[in-house]
């Protein structure tokens, strides 16, 4: 073999070599870690880490830790921590935990419990400034505040906020029910929803005392009777609120200024009256709101969002396995995964970015009993 032939074939394999190297870091720029949270009464651990490559939604197991019922989890501001609740219907079992999460090798530490503020809690996040933990109590009707110290665990109990009062559903509002708690925009407020009395509470912040949260004026925004407040979410703009209904099967838009929400638009997610509607986010792009509901006709209600006034419009339904309660988006916008707990899988979905529907890739993660998804920052 002549010198040039030599150099030709050395030059070609380099070529080579160079570009399945920068294919990997490519690869890898689109993978992420996601974390699943469980119920456990079926034999899953508890939360478990998988990489999603956010382009393809392939995806592959990487880490696990035992816990108990972990139905939501919350990451710290800065990616390190992870909160959970352990969600058991009396106070005594139930728990929040504390763990923390390693970036490089995508697995999870356990730091420290507390117990819940009251029974069943089923909804965590952190405050703006990521230095308190907020849940929401569904059987204790209740929301609970912890302190959170510089090593990410979780200190004492800073406040405890007990709700009264009911609902016109007899059998599903006999008590307040907090299903939610979230964070404004402008972070100036928390709202909670409480299923039971169909109401979205208010708290100001306080980001200088010892309890961070003071009842704001006023201290509620009330909703149909009956229709039973779930999850809210914002619009990227920050100027739109976006409401599930558990009973009703409904989502409520509101304008969103200064801490006040001014309802315009109501709309049906769950056409089939199931009364079992779920989990609700939008597309980062802000021009698509996505609805799970449950119990029948299990799928994905899809609206898209009229950018200038924030009006929904029905675009359509994509059915998935059986009881969708949490879904997420990745946040290039490009995939959506559901957690089916009763079918015991988590589906991968692409989205259209021309009109918001969603097609199966087939690429389901099996796990026992899947409820909650998250992306971690």
């Amino acid at each position: 073999m002549n010198v040039a032939c030599k150099s030709f074939l050395v030059l070609t394999f380099s070529a080579l070599l160079w570009s399945n190297c920068s294919a990997q870091k490519v690869n890898n720029k689109n993978e992420m870690y996601m974390l699943a949270g469980t119920y456990t009464a079926k034999g899953s651990k508890g939360i478990y880490v998988y990489k999603v490559n956010t382009e393809t939604g392939k995806s592959h197991y990487v880490s696990e830790i035992a816990v108990e019922d972990p139905s939501y989890l919350v990451f710290s501001k800065n990616g390190k921590y992870v909160y959970t609740v352990t969600e058991k219907e009396d106070q005594q079992n139930s728990k929040v935990n504390a763990f923390s999460f390693d970036k490089k090798t995508g697995k999870l530490s356990f730091i420290n419990s507390k117990p819940a503020g009251g029974g069943a809690p089923c909804h965590i996040n952190v405050s703006p400034d990521g230095k308190r933990i907020i849940t929401a109590n569904y059987m204790g009707g209740s929301i609970t505040e912890y302190a959170v110290n510089n090593d990410g665990s979780l200190g004492d109990t800073t406040q405890n906020i007990e709700f009264s009062g009911n609902g016109a559903d007899k059998e599903r509002q006999t008590q307040p029910h907090l299903h939610f708690v979230t964070f404004t925009p402008d972070a100036k407020y928390l709202f909670a929803d409480d299923l039971g009395t169909d109401k979205i509470y208010k708290y100001q912040l306080d980001t200088k005392g010892n309890r961070l949260l003071s009842e704001g004026t006023p201290s509620a925004v009330k909703v149909k009777e009956g229709s039973g407040p779930r999850h809210l979410t914002f619009h990227p703009n920050g100027k739109y609120a976006y409401l599930i209904t558990e009973i009703s099967g409904d989502v409520i838009a509101f304008n969103y200024k200064d801490g006040n929400l001014s309802e315009f638009q109501t709309v049906k997610a769950d056409t089939l009256n199931a009364r079992g509607s779920a989990d609700i986010h939008i597309s980062p792009n802000g021009r698509f709101l996505y609805a799970s509901n449950r119990l029948k006709g299990d799928g994905i209600a899809i609206f898209s969002i009229n950018p200038q006034n924030g009006n929904l419009t029905k675009a359509g339904y994509q059915p998935t396995g059986i009881h969708p309660r949490n879904f997420v988006i990745t946040p290039n916008g490009k995939l959506l995964l559901v957690a089916n707990r009763d079918s015991d899988q988590i589906q991968v979905f692409k989205i259209d970015s021309k009109t918001g529907l969603l097609k199966n890739t087939n690429q389901n993660i099996k796990l026992s009993m899947p409820v909650c998804l998250k992306f971690a920052k």
